[in-house]
């Protein structure tokens, strides 16, 4: 029997669950109930307690949020807001905040407070777009309107 598509969303929505119940019971990491992250998202386990995601906030594959530094003796709370885009690769180093409705681009090293409600991408991540509007797990407001263009455009649908 051929495993559907529903079946799989099914089954990674599972392990995400009980994912999420080994951080938050086994680790104390605070990670609301409606923020979502990649199987291969890395939150730190040397300072799990300083982990905290907020809701509707998505943490992408192989990110990493990072709570400590051993080197300079660092043990520090890292928050990720309300409807936060953390890209792939990215990585937040200790102490940081990032404000709620921001979205951090893929490959990122983010070494200083994220402001709420913009964009930023590189190494070290700055700010490239101020005053967005973000949606649950970062989504443009008007990602919609550019998916359906481009669907259009491309002969797609």
């Amino acid at each position: 029997m051929a495993l559907r598509l529903a079946h799989l969303s099914s089954l990674r929505k599972l392990i995400i669950s009980l994912v999420r119940l080994t951080y938050v019971q086994l680790f104390k990491m605070d990670l609301h109930p409606t923020c979502n992250f990649s199987l291969s998202a890395k939150f730190d386990k040397t300072n799990p307690r300083g982990v905290h995601v907020g809701e509707y906030s998505y943490v992408a594959f192989d990110a990493a949020i990072l709570t400590h530094d051993l080197t300079r003796g660092l043990r520090l709370h890292t928050r990720i807001g309300k409807n936060c885009f953390v890209g792939a690769r990215s990585i937040v180093l200790p102490g940081v905040l990032v404000g709620d409705g921001s979205i951090i681009g893929a490959g990122s090293v983010v070494v200083r407070d994220v402001p709420p409600h913009c964009i930023v991408a590189g190494n070290p991540a700055k700010v490239l777009r101020e005053g967005i509007e973000t949606g649950r797990y970062g989504r443009l407001s008007n990602a919609d309107e550019t998916q359906n263009r481009q669907s259009l455009e491309n002969n797609l649908d």
